[in-house]
């Protein structure tokens, strides 16, 4: 067996550089940047209002004592020429300030009567501008690659004057399950068989690395029948397949076996990690290979620790373990073996409002509910002598994978 950290380098050497796509504005939310995002012009591209009043020669503005109205400027229309001496103007926000003013005041502070109007008090030099590239310069780096791109990021690429990004290919995913116990969520159960829930869990936690996911369903344990799912995946194209179940070593764990038959160099199959002992990785060409345990949270974790951080490396991301991250333990956490350990947990606030993770006490690898209750996943590292309420943990947030 390996251990978690060894497992990891050996899928991170086997990832190709992600290659680049063009995607439209309107598709590229959570899609990671291949280059820097440099801005095309100066935003904004002139000094500009920022709110709606007046615009004046600040050492003019004498309160009670009338300025001329001499226009109007607004966004899209502005004001020509130059404002005299003794002459304000009309101003909306984001309109371009006329040539000769240096401050705004806002209408509230201002009294018009026809073409005189009147300030309560003097504005300070600069007041309410907002400058020419005040927000960005041409040419700036706005975005660096790698980045994975959230709403604001898009609004600003847009701002920018992109239509389109480039950013990384994201890899099509085949799934499936594998046991001759296993029937579809709504069937008639009979004795000796149980529901697949697996896919259910995997697909949506990797769905948003996949260009396509395909679900090859349920697979009997035969191997003519699963050589068949599984090198119809292989001629499809698959950059990454994931089996759960026959990944151990009895009589009818035949995953293994077929996997190799059809050309795939299997690197590693027993892992130091629990839940998720029994976790079986190769390639094959280009494709990587996932071979996870059957048992329902085995399966997830697994998915979380190990294939999940390889599918941000595969479409570009340049931290592979985010959203990891250090929280408060509100209990004492005993002593770990030599299996890295992922816990499952709960968030919670304390008496002053602070996050903390508290342990869920069962560990069984094939505890569902246990599994939908927890927020987190607290990693207790190898031979861990116990951890003290109060110290910091790390933590898989699970309810920031999407």
């Amino acid at each position: 067996m390996i251990t978690v950290d060894e497992a990891l380098d050996r899928i991170f050497t086997r990832i190709p550089t992600p290659l680049p796509e063009s995607v439209p504005l309107s598709r590229a939310h959570k899609r990671v940047l291949t280059k820097p995002l440099l801005a095309k012009h100066t935003q904004p591209p002139f000094d500009a209002s920022a709110m709606d009043g007046y615009a004046v020669r600040s050492v003019e503005v004498v309160p009670g004592k009338p300025l001329f109205l001499a226009g109007t400027s607004q966004a899209g229309a502005r004001f020509t020429g130059m404002m005299q001496h003794g002459e304000c103007v009309r101003i909306f926000t984001g309109a371009p300030l006329p040539i000769g003013a240096d401050a705004v005041i806002m209408q509230e502070q201002a009294t018009a009567r026809g073409n005189q109007v009147t300030f309560e008090k003097m504005p300070r030099l600069g007041q309410s501008i907002r400058r020419k590239g005040n927000d960005f310069t041409e040419g700036k780096e706005l975005l660096p690659a790698g980045v994975g791109l959230t709403p604001a990021m898009l609004n600003l690429a847009a701002s920018a004057n992109y239509a389109s990004l480039e950013v990384a290919r994201r890899p099509k995913i085949a799934v499936l399950a594998t046991g001759d116990e296993l029937v579809p969520p709504g069937s008639e159960l009979g004795p000796d068989q149980i529901v697949a829930s697996n896919s259910y869990g995997l697909i949506p936690l990797l769905s948003s690395y996949a260009d396509k996911v395909i679900d090859l369903g349920i697979v009997a344990d035969d191997k003519k029948a699963l050589e068949k799912s599984i090198l119809g995946a292989f001629d499809y194209g698959v950059e990454v397949l994931l089996t759960s179940g026959g990944a151990s070593v009895g009589d009818r764990d035949y995953v293994q076996e077929v996997l190799r038959d059809l050309g795939v160099h299997l690197d590693f199959w027993k892992i130091l990690m629990r839940p998720g002992k029994p976790l079986m990785f190769g390639t094959r060409g280009k494709t990587l290979v996932f071979g996870l345990p059957g048992n329902p949270t085995s399966a997830f974790v697994t998915a979380v620790a190990l294939v999940r951080p390889a599918l941000r490396l595969m479409t570009g991301h340049t931290d592979p373990f985010w959203p990891f991250m250090g929280v408060p333990l509100a209990v004492d956490l005993p002593p770990n073996g030599e299996r890295r350990h992922f816990i499952r947990a709960k968030l919670n606030r304390n008496e002053i409002g602070f996050l903390e993770v508290v342990p869920i006490a069962e560990t069984d690898s094939n505890h569902s509910s246990s599994l939908a209750e927890a927020d987190a996943l607290i990693i207790q590292p190898e031979n861990d002598l116990g951890t003290p309420a109060g110290e910091i943990v790390e933590i898989i947030p699970l309810n920031m994978l999407g």
